[in-house]
């Protein structure tokens, strides 16, 4: 019994299959030669094709956002900046007519009448460039219904004052209130989410985390590639695999082509801003404020001493910054405006102290006169062409950042496919060998 327990044939194992997946596949790969070469192969592929894709997006985000800011951002700001501007010199020039008294001069009265034209062409333009219930189209509904009443007030005033009724001075005054307090205030906050549209702008055209990614990708598909040719240089006993030479070659054209791309948009986008964005948001806030004092001088002639408005006027004009770093680029254009305003200024303090000394009269000439005109309109004028100079500033760098981006959407996956494609045919040749 015992002889027969020692004789007997332990028991057999339990059967345990060979471990099977595609990770343990794969990792068995790098134990042989073919399979290490496999390896090599995928992973080139999946870093040239994710290097071609991401080329791809990104120059597509970046050609978006820079058309963006050339068709809707920018025409935003400046149509804000009309619509602002437009409400301002209506407010000071119906002030202006009504102090001429009985009919309005004929200038002034075609001159408001163009400004509340160009505020409601402006308008209808803004609308069709704010998306639908956002906060720009409610100040766009709000200022067109306000602009409405504002000149229901206006032709009141007017009619009030061709009949010598002082009832006319309280309604220009009501208008004045509603100009300002309401309509300048909601044309200001379209300038302002223009403005910030702009900026946000910048940054989407830029789209650094896109070129962040691509930067990464770029870098180790450049590696994998020069690694690949060192590993097989070293087991093959061969210098140059040539269509893994020639995979290099359009990898390098990729990159420098990237690379020269991305520069040229950044460049021109820093000069877009720098001489085109930031110059006609200084100078629209410039232009606001002259139009301002001219309006707050006719306003407190216009009330008799009873809504001095000289506190808003000293307000306005210590707000005007002519040195204003961001007129760096229309330097020659701000110097004269400064010239040109404070020659306005010595024509106000002559009105001031006409008024002060009790000569009412002689004080509403001299803000009427030619003379006065003559020095407001040239500030305007002045301001005008630089904001004119510095739109077509950007204009022209936001098209030359927009160069070659479309093209670099498609050559930049081409390129990358063809990458590819050469090293496919060098390593398959090298697995060739095996078999």
């Amino acid at each position: 019994m015992t002889t027969a327990l020692a004789q007997r044939t332990p028991p057999a194992a339990a059967y345990a299959p060979p471990p099977s997946g595609v990770l343990h596949r794969v990792a068995g790969l790098r134990h042989t030669s073919p399979g290490r070469l496999q390896l090599i192969l995928a992973v080139l592929l999946v870093l040239g094709l994710l290097t071609g894709l991401v080329t791809g997006l990104t120059a597509h985000a970046a050609s978006t956002g820079t058309a963006e800011l050339g068709n809707r951002s920018q025409p935003l700001l400046a149509e804000a900046e009309t619509i602002y501007s437009a409400l301002a010199d209506a407010d000071t020039t119906a002030a202006q007519a009504f102090l001429a008294g009985g009919l309005e001069p004929t200038k002034l009265t075609d001159r408001y009448n163009a400004d509340l034209a160009r505020a409601g062409t402006s308008l209808t333009s803004a609308a069709r460039l704010v998306p639908d219930d956002s906060e720009a189209s409610h100040a766009v509904e709000a200022l067109a219904t306000g602009l409405a009443k504002y000149a229901a007030l206006v032709a009141t005033a007017r009619a009030d004052n061709r009949q010598g009724l002082p009832l006319g001075a309280s309604y220009l005054s009501a208008a004045s209130q509603l100009n300002r307090e309401t309509l300048q205030p909601q044309a200001q906050a379209l300038f302002r989410i223009a403005s910030d549209e702009i900026d946000s702008g910048y940054d989407a055209a830029r789209g650094t985390w896109w070129l962040i990614l691509l930067l990464v990708l770029v870098v180790s598909l450049g590696v994998a590639l020069l690694w690949s040719q060192g590993y097989l240089s070293r087991t093959t006993h061969r210098t140059f695999n040539v269509p893994l030479v020639a995979a290099t070659g359009l990898f390098a054209l990729l990159a420098l082509m990237t690379v020269s791309v991305f520069a040229n948009q950044r460049s021109h986008l820093d000069d877009a801003a720098i001489k085109g964005s930031r110059p006609v948001e200084a100078l629209a806030e410039i232009r606001i404020l002259v139009l301002t004092e001219r309006a707050d001088e006719a306003l407190t002639l216009a009330a008799h001493g009873s809504n001095d408005k000289e506190a808003d006027f000293q307000r306005a004009s210590d707000a005007i910054d002519f040195d204003d770093a961001r007129l760096a680029q229309v330097r020659s254009f701000a110097d004269r405006a400064d010239g040109q305003h404070r020659a306005y200024l010595d024509i106000h303090a002559g009105v001031r102290k006409l008024d002060q000394d009790g000569d009412y009269d002689g004080a509403v000439a001299k803000a009427i006169s030619d003379d006065a005109a003559q020095q407001f309109n040239q500030v305007t004028t002045t301001l005008d062409s630089a904001i004119d100079n510095r739109k077509a500033a950007f204009t022209e760098e936001i098209g030359a950042a927009g160069d070659w981006l479309d093209l670099l959407t498609l050559m930049g996956p081409l390129l990358a496919l063809g990458a590819c494609a050469l090293a496919v045919i060098g390593i398959r040749a090298r697995l060739e060998e095996y078999r």
